[in-house]
């Protein structure tokens, strides 16, 4: 490993720090153990071995060599013992990059699998604890605040003149090569069948009425210009306001009747038109004619620039005011989907069903790569820094081995002694 591609631990965290005090109290308990051990089995060597002191002096030895051999071991993962470099010691630091990548290894086969992220995630219960948490008007505000900074800002930084090129050289060529008629007609189809057309009829007709109510006068200027020079103006007066009257009425019966024969035939129109658009080879080309030339008028790009722009202001305004409709819209549809969320299973399995999809997705596609970080990163930690760090956060654990190995010691040699004692 280069000098200058190794990472150092310079910054110790107060967390380390506790751990380093703790690891400095474990090893001092443990190597106190040994000490005590040796001062017992120092002070009964000369006693009579033929009674208790015997087994005190056996249990002392067998303790010393227990723990000296759980100290050896222990230290031999992270250095040479005594700085002596006796084979197959300072394990961490000589086979770091090897743990690295067994440890890669384990992430990805034991935790990187789409089985174990799925059953993860179905014990989490992420839709449940969505929807409590979009309960709290808190939680929604939060929410609406984030959007409406990251939409704000995404709005901010798309210039006009981006929109331009990206609408003249992309997507309106790419919308004047691909077949519209087609889609049109199937669209117009379906908006037929379903009676979703109706509602814009029924607009367009009071709309129609409205403006015939409230201009009488722009009615009757329109057919005087078409009457005829030589019959009298009494007359065409008359035929003006007999005119106006039955216009009037016909809208007004439209409105009222959805079974209107013009209402049907319009239907049947549109039917037409939707069937010509998908079937018709003279009325598809017409279409696509039509399309092209309109796509490719310079004003498109300039005009749908400008609704882009007016479009633009009015969201930035929106997500500005507090008060808004996008406000009030916004936490009334986050609370209706926390709502949804926290108590509707059918909801919580769906959303738990798109998030696994997500989850196993990227697990089985970047699932290697993410695991691969691991000994990417270990490769370019320095040795020995690496081996302190470690120490620092099993080490405390690991003095455990040398107290139970002195105390085991001591049991066992305890446990030789009487068998010693009783054979004899």
């Amino acid at each position: 490993m280069r000098e200058d591609l190794a990472v150092s631990f310079l910054q110790e965290s107060p967390a380390d720090a506790r751990r380093r005090a703790g690891l400095r109290r474990m090893r001092a308990l443990a190597t106190g153990l040994l000490v005590l051990a040796a001062l017992v089995f120092l002070a009964t060597l000369r006693l009579d071995h033929g009674g208790v002191w015997g087994f005190v002096n056996t249990a002392a030895e067998a303790a010393m060599v227990g723990a000296l051999a759980d100290w050896f071991a222990v230290t031999a993962l992270f250095r040479h013992p005594l700085g002596v470099p006796v084979p197959h010691t300072a394990l961490v630091k000589r086979r770091k990059d090897e743990l690295g990548r067994s440890l890669q290894e384990f992430v990805s086969e034991n935790f990187l699998t789409e089985e174990i992220a799925r059953e993860r995630l179905a014990a989490a219960h992420v839709a449940e604890r969505l929807g409590r948490w979009l309960g709290q008007p808190r939680s929604r505000d939060r929410v609406l605040t984030e959007v409406s900074r990251g939409g704000s800002l995404a709005l901010e930084q798309v210039a006009d003149d981006d929109v331009h090129d990206f609408l003249s050289e992309l997507l309106l060529p790419r919308l004047a090569r691909e077949p519209a008629s087609p889609i049109l007609g199937s669209l117009l189809e379906g908006v037929i069948e379903g009676g979703s057309h109706t509602g814009l009829v029924d607009l367009g007709i009071e709309e129609a009425h409205r403006w015939l109510s409230d201009n009488p006068g722009s009615f009757a200027l329109v057919l005087g210009e078409k009457a005829p020079w030589w019959s009298p103006e009494w007359l065409d007066q008359r035929v003006i306001d007999w005119t106006y009257q039955q216009a009037l009425g016909w809208l007004a019966e439209m409105r009222a009747d959805p079974r209107h024969p013009a209402r049907r035939a319009l239907d049947d129109l549109l039917a037409r038109l939707a069937a010509d658009l998908q079937h018709d080879p003279e009325v598809m080309s017409a279409a696509e004619t039509l399309k092209e030339r309109l796509l490719a008028h310079p004003q498109v790009p300039t005009s749908t620039v400008a609704v882009w722009r007016s479009l633009r202001v009015s969201l930035l305004a929106a997500m500005a005011d507090r008060d808004s409709y996008f406000w009030s819209r916004g936490d009334q549809l986050l609370g209706n989907l926390g709502e949804h969320l926290a108590t509707d299973p059918v909801w919580q399995q769906r959303l738990e069903g798109y998030l696994g999809e997500v989850v196993a997705f990227f697990v089985n596609t970047y699932g290697d790569e993410l695991a691969e970080v691991i000994s990417v990163t270990v490769e370019r930690w320095d040795a020995d820094e690496a081996s302190r760090r470690i120490e620092l956060f099993v080490g405390r654990d690991l003095q455990f081995i040398r107290i139970n190995g002195t105390v085991v010691g001591a049991l066992a040699g305890l446990a030789i002694h009487t068998v010693a004692v009783l054979v004899a």
